[in-house]
């Protein structure tokens, strides 16, 4: 199968799918839990794939994406809240120092900017670092933003505190799914790119790299910038799906999450990260709910439901996977039409052939 026709039927089974998530959103109430897992899902994918970026095809640990994500929330909500709100969000600073408002998609691109940014300065000291060390920095960086954004004393720009609020959302999952395919599709175009390579390279041997003439500082603070943009980029959507920011809700625990799903999926494999992050906003929001609840059978009361029991089951299935699937769902690999095409074809051309 020639490349033009792969990227033709890839490009078809994507309008269908965007299709199929629109009927079912017009089929299912608007409080559906369904939806809720789509749109989260779309969120923690293309987080989860800017990790990857960093993490799989580069060879960098880092864990800073929930402070980028804060960065590029706040960013968003800061540029987006409208003039004439401003007065009741900043009540106790004065209506803010911020007098003006940007479209939607400005704002989402600003927010990938801002992270982008604090990701080159941080970088500077920080990707001199490796393996624990870096991964210890960047957990760090992300504790002193989220204190520093609730600091009084920028108050009249982040509301210190208090909930930013009143900037716009988005009530279709057709917003956060067409960002979502796009920042992706960029990565992936990114990935396959000469800079990916050179990605990949100082991940597989650092000394190799540096001797075909990579630039490991450079590229490693590329890699980290862009894995940083889409970070930020990320945070404005979860910003507009939970209609309010408030620092305390970008914990390091929220950086643990999207690093599970990178694993659970395959560390390098961009599909496999998609796959992760509906399958883990699924099992968490939805599928394992009924395990919190108590149940009795007649008047046997089912033991161990409780509230707080879903983490545990969650927990012993993620260690499962981990333990029989150490590679993730997908390992490296990638969901290819081309590769199944020449599966099939190797797995029944012989047969047609042999009659």
């Amino acid at each position: 199968m020639s490349k033009k026709t792969n990227m033709i039927i890839s490009a078809l089974l994507l309008l269908a799918l965007f299709g199929a998530v629109l009927g079912l959103e017009q089929m299912l109430p608007p409080t559906h839990i369904a939806l809720t897992v789509l749109k989260k899902g779309c969120i923690y994918a293309l987080v989860a794939v800017s990790m990857n970026l960093l993490n799989g095809f580069t060879g960098l640990f880092s864990l800073g994406q929930a402070g980028f994500m804060l960065i590029g929330a706040y960013t968003y909500g800061i540029l987006t809240i409208p003039v004439a709100d401003r007065a009741s969000v900043y009540q106790y600073f004065d209506g803010g120092i911020v007098q003006f408002s940007v479209p939607v998609i400005v704002g989402l691109i600003a927010a990938g900017a801002a992270a982008a940014v604090f990701a080159w300065l941080i970088g500077l000291p920080v990707l001199r670092l490796k393996s624990d060390y870096l991964a210890i920095a960047t957990l760090g960086f992300a504790e002193i933003i989220r204190a520093f954004f609730q600091w009084d004393k920028l108050g009249r720009l982040t509301n210190g505190s208090n909930l930013l609020r009143k900037f716009p959302t988005f009530n279709s999952i057709a917003f956060p799914f067409i960002v979502t395919v796009i920042c992706i599709g960029i990565m992936v175009l990114i990935i396959n790119s000469s800079y990916g390579r050179a990605f990949r390279a100082i991940r597989d041997d650092e000394i190799a790299a540096e001797a075909m003439g990579i630039n490991l500082a450079k590229h490693k603070r590329m890699a980290f910038c862009i894995s940083s943009f889409f970070a930020g980029v990320g945070g404005g959507l979860l910003a507009m799906y939970q209609t309010s920011i408030q620092a305390a809700t970008f914990r390091s625990s929220m950086t643990y999450e999207i690093l599970l799903i990178v694993v659970i999926g395959g560390i390098g494999s961009v599909t496999g990260s998609c796959i992760a992050a509906f399958l883990f906003i699924a099992s968490s929001e939805w599928w394992l709910r009924f395990l919190d609840t108590e149940m009795y059978i007649g008047s046997f009361k089912v033991p161990l439901l409780r509230t707080g029991f879903r983490k545990v089951v969650f927990s012993i299935i993620v260690m499962a996977v981990v333990l029989f699937a150490r590679r993730g769902i997908m390992g490296n690999r990638e969901f290819s039409v081309s590769g199944i095409y020449d599966f099939f074809k190797k797995k029944f051309g012989r047969k047609e052939a042999a009659k």
